[in-house]
């Protein structure tokens, strides 16, 4: 039986220096609901498969592993004390790509993936041992930091709809998918109704699961993808051709020229992974506005050395291109949604977000789940890109506080899609200098007041 806690205190845990240790069964209960979402979105990570096979040019089962392998990890959150649902680091993936094109296809390419995992791994586990994590990002200028996150967004929208990209492989399929996504997910109609009506309620808080069941069935339709052929049994990831072929075991130790160029990229998605970190903690504090009857210790320095731990281990033993992130941000709104409901419904907040990741690491491995779901996982990213640079592009805008700084963003957004995020950053730098540096606050137009634009 797992150790109850008291009304008004913190979930039981073992301390071990900055981690708190929950074990399932034992420091919170095993949540059967969250369990079951968690078996039925593993197809929503399964969609990095298609990623791994186009710019690593791994076969299935082999980029299967690498799935399988960060969903082992995404439980070490919980585990260590960090009650989050964790994730990718989904607007960096976009940036990440274009980081990786300067490459070859082969062991070069996987060597350069290789530095920059193990490297942005480093830097957070450094940033979060050394408690700097707030402190650095506050020196980035506002203009920057949207430039960047923009630049991801639109960077995203650009990998669905260049020349060859999945658009015009699918663009019936996409374009159904994605027009309900964005209904369900930002509508402002949909969200008046949504609160009067259970089944509408409960579609909403499945997130984009419904979007990936719809491509099942529309893809066939439209004659872009193949009617499912469900197999049953267990799923075999290639987790030897995995680490003979794919790893530093078979590609040898990146050069350090490959850390030195790969800086830029790990400075980018840093940016973006603090975003995310303010987020979870936004997220964790309005559930707890409501259960008072649980303390939660969200620690963005623990975070830290969480997520720079998994990147790291990926880097050696699976290099992944969705990265490690701290968050999935619709997945954790779904389940704080849950727990606001009370005890009754949600013993812990822990409880909820441990037992849904144990889902998804069940998932993996069942044949009828991953067969059902791999004719459409190319529909299933593109839908996921479309929302990231939509919310990515939103984000972006609303960390700008002048006019001045909307149009460094912007330019610097453009560089970063047009170049990567080396030559971003380097625009960025040089705009806040020649723009921003002697700045006085008279000077600034404020574009949130439309009538003192010109």
């Amino acid at each position: 039986m797992p150790q109850k806690r008291v009304d008004g205190k913190e979930q039981p845990f073992i301390s071990a220096g900055a981690f708190k240790i929950r074990i399932p069964g034992v420091h919170y209960e095993f949540e059967v609901a969250d369990y079951i979402q968690g078996l039925i979105m593993c197809a929503v990570c399964l969609s990095a498969i298609p990623v791994l096979q186009e710019y690593l040019g791994m076969p299935f089962n082999v980029a299967l592993a690498i799935v399988v392998l960060n969903g082992i990890l995404y439980c070490a959150h919980v585990l260590l004390g960090d009650p989050v649902v964790p994730g990718w680091v989904t607007p960096a993936i976009p940036l990440l790509i274009l980081y990786l094109n300067g490459y070859p296809m082969g062991p070069e390419r996987v060597q350069a993936l290789v530095a920059f995992e193990l490297l942005l791994g480093i830097t957070a586990f450094v940033i979060g041992a050394a408690g700097l994590g707030k402190k650095i990002i506050s020196l980035i200028p506002n203009a920057m930091q949207a430039g960047i996150i923009m630049g991801a967004g639109l960077a995203a929208v650009n990998v669905v709809f260049n020349a060859g990209g999945r658009i015009e492989k699918f663009p019936y399929s996409i374009t159904i998918c994605i027009g309900l996504a964005f209904y369900l997910l930002f509508s402002n109609h949909f969200k008046s109704i949504r609160s009067k009506n259970r089944v509408l309620a409960t579609i909403s808080n499945l997130g984009i699961l419904p979007i990936m069941i719809l491509a099942v069935v529309i893809g066939p339709i439209f004659k872009e993808t193949a009617w499912p052929a469900i197999e049953f049994g267990f799923s075999k990831p290639a987790f030897g051709e995995l680490w003979s072929e794919w790893t530093i075991f078979g590609t040898g130790f990146p050069p350090l020229s490959m850390f030195i160029n790969a800086f830029p990229m790990v400075f980018s998605a840093y940016i973006i992974l603090f975003g995310e970190m303010i987020q979870a903690q936004a997220l964790i504090e309005d559930a707890g506005k409501i259960r008072t009857d649980e303390i939660v210790d969200y620690n963005p320095n623990r975070s830290h050395l969480v997520f720079g731990l998994r990147n790291m281990i990926m880097s050696i033993i699976g290099p992944d291109i969705s990265m490690c992130g701290p968050l999935w941000a619709a997945m954790q709104v779904v389940i704080s949604d849950r727990y606001k409901h009370g005890r009754k419904s949600m013993d812990s907040l822990h409880g909820g977000t441990g037992s849904f990741r144990f889902g998804t690491l069940t998932g993996y491995f069942l044949l009828p789940i991953v067969t059902l779901v791999t004719p459409i996982l190319d529909i299933a990213l593109a839908s996921t890109m479309l929302i990231q640079g939509y919310v990515s592009v939103k984000i972006g805008v609303q960390k700008v506080r002048t006019a001045n700084d909307l149009g460094i963003a912007g330019v610097m957004a453009a560089v970063v899609v047009a170049r990567g995020a080396a030559w971003g950053l380097a625009v960025g730098i040089i705009l806040c200098l020649l723009i921003q540096l002697g700045n006085k606050k008279e000077y600034d137009v404020n574009i949130f007041q439309q009538s003192n634009v010109e």
